[in-house]
């Protein structure tokens, strides 16, 4: 077994630990932030982190109505500029936090008086140091060069975030559902087997979501491109409709993520229309008649539905990337060119 797939296994068990450990830190955000009552958010992160940042951007606009913004950290550390964090929760997401320009931002915000918290994996990190609150992802060491249970406990963290800044306690049991969801999708994994035994020798593929599910699309097609060195590319549906479907061609793998009420029928139309030119369709959903449409499906739980269906995509991309590259005879555990920690400025 390589270290990726250990690492994907023992995700039930960390999204779990990551809710209790942080408990008290959250509460203390969620008075604070209500106190300061900010108008609007920044969060800066890299990678994969960047990737549960849109998630939380997304999120945070349906439940807080709050304005998010994915940081330009280069503005400090190429121009020199200091940005307007005041009235602003900023955010700075990384797994390792060490990473330079990310810790630029939080240094920024808080000498300005903004609230400032940081999510890593590591309480000794600069990042957890210089932020007012950290948010510990308690995943314990990740080996594999592939980020698996650290992204989906910074999913967490930064949705346990919105819950306590808006006291709303549909989405904390919704999230305390999520350990459950996934343990499920890991008890079996032949289809995504059997899905990564037809696609061994794909080289292109395009990975399509919307909303809450667009970050789930980005973070797939990552994980694809740096595992299985394959062309994968993410869209939202709404932005697929112009230029970029031009791209698609007979038998394209087009992998679609639709397990959301709010933008499924948008992801199915798509769906049709790719269908109408040949693409081979790939639907990753919670819905029978959804997956009906397509020529090829996996399942996820039908109660993994709306903002956190994420996790259990997470999980079910993050399994088929790694056991297709270990049919391809790559190394998940150590893409060519990468390393776990990358220091960006």
């Amino acid at each position: 077994m390589t270290l990726m797939e250990k690492e994907i296994k023992e995700q039930p068990e960390v999204l779990k630990t990551c809710i209790e450990k942080n408990r008290a830190v959250l509460k203390q955000i969620g008075e604070v932030y209500k106190k300061a009552n900010p108008t609007f958010a920044v969060v800066a992160a890299r990678g994969t982190s960047d990737h549960a940042a849109t998630f939380f951007k997304y999120l945070a606009g349906v439940y807080a109505g709050l304005p998010v913004d994915l940081a330009a950290p280069s503005v400090i550390t190429a121009y020199n500029s200091a940005p307007n964090f005041k009235n602003a929760l900023v955010i700075g997401v990384s797994q390792s936090g060490k990473a330079a320009d990310v810790l630029s931002v939080i240094k920024t915000a808080k000498e300005q008086g903004a609230i400032t918290i940081a999510i890593t994996n590591f309480e000794d990190s600069p990042l957890a140091k210089e932020a007012e609150f950290h948010l510990n992802c308690s995943a314990g060491l990740e080996k594999s060069v592939a980020a698996t249970k650290t992204y989906t406990s910074q999913l967490m963290l930064l949705s346990q975030i919105v819950a306590v800044i808006t006291d709303s306690k549909e989405l904390a049991e919704k999230l305390d559902k999520v350990s459950g969801i996934v343990e499920n999708i890991l008890k079996d994994t032949s289809d995504i087997d059997k899905l990564v035994t037809r696609y061994c020798f794909m080289n292109e593929c395009f990975v399509l979501g919307r909303g809450f599910l667009y970050p789930a699309a980005m973070e797939a097609a990552l994980k694809i491109q740096e595992t299985s060195y394959v062309r994968a590319r993410s869209y939202p549906v709404s932005d697929f409709h112009h230029g970029p479907f031009a791209m698609v061609n007979e038998g394209m793998p087009i992998f679609f993520i639709a397990a959301d009420t709010k933008t499924d029928n948008d992801v199915c139309e798509m769906m049709d229309k790719a269908k109408g030119v040949g693409a081979e369709i790939i639907a990753i959903t919670n819905k029978e008649e959804i997956a009906k449409k397509a020529d090829f499906s996996l399942m996820l739980p039908k109660e993994a539905e709306g903002e956190i269906a994420i996790f259990a995509a997470a999980v079910v991309s993050q399994m088929f990337a790694c056991r297709l590259s270990v049919l391809k005879g790559n190394n998940p555990d150590s893409p060519r060119g990468l390393n776990k920690v990358t220091i960006t400025k």
